[in-house]
């Protein structure tokens, strides 16, 4: 040993800690405790690898379900409370903050859809056909038919997917629209009823717009509601997450008829619940990398029990207590090290194959983890972040050094005399 450290020139602490971490002697209690460093490594991988795994998921449910939400919503909405027949001059405000690349106008109201004996509540939305591929990507999620079918006076309607499936409509059907708005008749206000023809399907991968959302274009929407423009201003900008910041920009040359909001404060309550969930995952999770450390404190307070005599050997040919406390450190460090490693690599590889891993685990056991009608998506998303790996691992590194600083305290102050007294 003594040549292989001048040939490499490293400190002996160094190679007899590593020595101690693959222990291969054939003694029993030897065995038992290289088994135990082993189980260590096995815990802080697993643990590492598992956190890793799950926030990554948790990151990709996340960016999947802003993005499907932001192909359907605006960045930003411009509503007032007088319909905006000028909406032009409005858009034109708008358009000169950098950040804003595309406006249009549209309408929205709660509805209800009929058809036979099916009923169901709607959000009703009046858009401009030619204009909307400025603020949203639905003219490039129609299944059926197209956006461009949505003509002024001829009142056809453009249904989500799962909305259509519930109402068992096609396109060129029939479907009866209900407003809130009434008319004022003999026997009392009556709502308004209006028949529309299906004149496209179209899927954003959403659920809860899928089943909720129906489109009409904004000059039916107009004579529908007896309106004399639209009721706001749909805004694009150039990344969704500064639309807080355009927001507060745009607001004080609006008038006090104008109310803005962001596609966050729309979905405020959600986003907010995620970010919670993903922070106790991350406590949780953590613990299990706490437990595998302390596991690792009991491997090295058994291997300073173990080696007591190679310690006092060790002290009596001149070895400062420093050296034995860092001997034991660099064997606390290894395994921790190890497991890290480990579990860097095992996590990154599952959290980048989850779309592959998922699906034949449903097929196998014939499962699915994610239901249509209970989540938004009905995949499992991942989204792998260096900066979330880099601070798991720097935790688990941080508790695997915490864990070795008792037990190597402990082999420092071994005294030579008492530790060989029974050898």
């Amino acid at each position: 040993m003594k040549t292989l450290r001048k040939s490499l020139n490293l400190p002996y602490e160094l190679l007899i800690g590593w020595r101690y971490t693959r222990s291969s002697r054939r003694a029993s209690c030897n065995t038992f405790i290289s088994f135990i460093s082993m189980i260590s490594m096995a815990g802080i991988a697993l643990g590492v690898a598992a956190l890793i795994v799950v926030i990554s998921v948790m990151n990709g449910f996340q960016k999947e379900v802003r993005d499907r939400m932001l192909a359907v919503l605006s960045h930003i909405e411009i509503i007032s409370d007088i319909p905006m027949p000028d909406w032009g001059q409005v858009a034109q405000y708008a358009m000169k903050n950098p950040a804003v690349h595309g406006a249009a106008p549209f309408v929205a109201v709660q509805a209800m859809l009929t058809r036979d004996d099916t009923v169901r509540g709607v959000i009703l939305r009046g858009v401009d056909p030619g204009q909307e591929g400025k603020v949203s990507d639905l003219s490039r999620q129609f299944r059926l038919g197209g956006i461009a079918a949505l003509r002024p006076g001829e009142f056809g309607i453009a249904l989500g997917v799962e909305l259509a499936r519930a109402l068992d409509a096609h396109v060129g059907e029939r479907v009866n629209l209900l407003v809130p708005q009434g008319t004022m008749t003999p026997a009392g206000i009556m709502p308004r009823l209006r028949a529309f023809t299906v004149t496209g399907i179209f899927e954003s991968g959403h659920f809860e717009y899928d089943s909720a959302l129906a489109l009409i274009h904004i000059e039916d929407a107009e004579k529908l509601l007896r309106l004399e423009g639209p009721s706001g201003l749909r805004l694009r900008v150039a990344d969704p997450t500064i639309a807080p910041h355009v927001t507060r920009e745009l607001a004080p040359g609006l008038g006090s008829n104008f109310y803005l909001r962001d596609w966050s404060s729309q979905n405020r309550t959600w986003f907010a619940a995620v970010q919670t969930e993903k922070r106790m995952m991350f406590i949780i999770l953590t613990l299990i990398i706490a437990v595998a450390a302390f596991n690792l404190v009991s491997t090295l307070v058994m291997t300073v029990t173990e080696k007591q005599a190679d310690i006092a050997i060790l002290r009596t040919m001149g070895a400062q207590p420093g050296a034995i406390l860092r001997i034991f450190i660099v064997q606390g460090v290894s395994i921790g090290v190890i497991g890290t490693v480990c579990g860097v690599a095992l996590g990154c590889l599952v959290a980048a194959n989850i779309d592959v891993i998922v699906p034949a685990i449903e097929a196998l056991f014939h499962v699915q983890f994610l239901p249509r009608d209970v989540y938004f998506i009905d995949e499992l998303p991942s989204d792998l972040r260096s900066g979330d790996v880099t601070v798991i691992a720097s935790i688990a590194f941080v508790m695997a050094i915490l864990a070795t600083l008792y037990p190597s305290w402990r082999a420092a102050r071994v005294k030579p005399a008492e530790a060989l007294r029974y050898e």
